[in-house]
């Protein structure tokens, strides 16, 4: 049966209100909690779950970035190269998913999630034990811009194929192998990903999988969190921020496989 506007608009203001909260928090955009919640309280595809998800993350993400910034400088030329890079292969991951079986692509995708997650708990843990002994952290100025670029095509083709996620796979890159501090990497993923998410949202509205009835209230309710969350990550210590992250994706990899 379905919900008269006054129960179903307040639902789901509530629903993204949460999730822009954690997306603020993990510097994710909320989409990876979006995503399963649509296809199992929504009934949605994979492929609809993703193009509804990004009408909210979209300008959670604006926000959250915004935010980010205030608290510190983000480079802006390390973030543009990314983003260059990251429009092209958007569009082509995009084009790329909307032609796969919703179910196998809903199984790849938990399988990304997990990859992530193990990575995290494992980040976290390790942080933890050697918490006297944090290496130095260096700043996106002292690279050169085209690795940001590099980073731009492998964000963009995730971000494509699975609606979300470029900045899931670029924050651990970003303070690994790049030695950025957690919400550093977050703030500068999220600023890259902002042209790519962009495209996607447009790909899948044009091919009809993305249902703005839904996608508007949740951006709603996630833009009046989004500020919380994010004063609430540089608050918390950067083992216990990775560890929450690696926790929630385990949490999202469940719901994805009870959906499948």
């Amino acid at each position: 049966m379905a919900l008269d506007w006054y129960v179903f608009v307040p639902l789901w203001m509530l629903a993204g209100a949460v999730i822009g909260y954690v997306g603020g928090v993990l510097g994710i955009g909320g989409g990876l909690l979006a995503i399963p919640l649509l296809g199992l309280a929504a009934g949605m595809s994979q492929q609809e779950a993703q193009g509804t998800a990004l009408v909210m993350v979209l300008p959670a993400v604006l926000i959250t970035v915004r935010k980010y910034n205030q608290n510190a400088r983000i480079d802006l030329g390390a973030a543009a190269a990314g983003a260059f890079s990251a429009i092209v292969f958007t569009w082509v991951g995009a084009r790329f998913a909307l032609g796969i079986d919703p179910l196998l692509l809903r199984r790849i995708y938990a399988v990304f999630v997990l990859a992530v997650a193990l990575f995290y708990l494992y980040q976290s843990l390790r942080g933890s034990r050697k918490s006297g002994e944090m290496p130095a952290r260096r700043s996106a100025e002292s690279f050169h811009k085209g690795w940001f670029a590099l980073l731009g095509v492998l964000a963009g083709l995730i971000g494509g194929i699975f609606g979300v996620g470029g900045s899931v796979l670029a924050v651990p890159v970003l303070t690994t192998v790049f030695r950025l501090s957690q919400t550093g990497a977050q703030a500068l993923a999220l600023t890259m990903i902002i042209p790519g998410t962009t495209v996607a949202l447009l790909t899948y509205t044009v091919h009809g999988q993305a249902d703005w009835l839904t996608g508007i209230p949740m951006a709603l309710g996630s833009m009046l969190m989004v500020p919380y969350g994010v004063k609430l990550a540089y608050a918390l210590p950067e083992p216990r921020l990775k560890l929450i992250f690696g926790c929630m994706l385990l949490v999202i990899m469940i719901l994805l496989l009870i959906k499948a």
